[in-house]
């Protein structure tokens, strides 16, 4: 993608410009990855709303719990997010995803079809509950949840499958609005090894 292609449809904040807390955050985002995904330049603009959309990411996704691993908790963002056609969050989470779940390959099975990917019991019944609340969410029954108990996911589990899947479609609605394209980077993360 050419340096010229925009980031956003909306204001970008000038690096140089951003609270302190921000202007870390970011910069060590960047140190660690080599890079800076456009969504944060993205919502940099806006810096109370940035803040707590990381926060509600942290919370989410960086923990590893016995029923949902943190590799597991991003293929419910590739799979969620392929049903929104949501381009942007479909190839950073599926790089995350190859990473976390150190396989090159399982991210863009799930993306194109989750339920063709090799995936366990456990896994499909997060991934099927999970799509259907982005795609039909009044569907979701209370056995669907009972589903997921018995595959051994805790209260917490449970509500995190729905949670992420609630937050990422606030996230694929963003990326879709503002037209925010995934960074090239993204593309090659976690496909060959280090």
């Amino acid at each position: 993608m050419s340096t010229d292609t925009p980031i956003s449809r909306f204001p970008v904040a000038d690096p140089a410009g951003l609270p302190a807390d921000l202007a870390e955050r970011y910069a060590d985002v960047q140190e660690r990855s080599g890079f800076l995904p456009h969504v944060f330049a993205a919502l940099a603009w806006r810096p109370d709303e940035a803040r707590a959309f990381f926060a509600m990411h942290d919370a989410l996704m960086d923990k590893d719990t016995p029923g949902l691993s943190t590799g597991e908790r991003e293929l419910i963002v590739v799979a969620t997010s392929a049903a929104n056609d949501c381009a942007y969050c479909v190839v950073a989470h599926g790089a995350i995803a190859r990473i976390r779940m150190r396989d090159p390959l399982l991210a863009d099975l799930v993306a194109v079809d989750w339920r063709k990917a090799p995936l366990d019991d456990r896994q499909r019944a997060v991934l099927d509950v999970a799509v259907r609340l982005a795609t039909d969410p009044a569907a979701v029954t209370p056995e669907d949840l009972d589903r997921l108990r018995a595959h051994g996911l805790t209260e917490d589990d449970v509500w995190d499958v729905g949670a992420i899947t609630a937050f990422f479609a606030l996230s694929n609605r963003l990326a879709h609005f503002a037209a925010i394209p995934p960074n090239p980077e993204f593309h090659l993360l976690g496909r060959l090894p280090r």
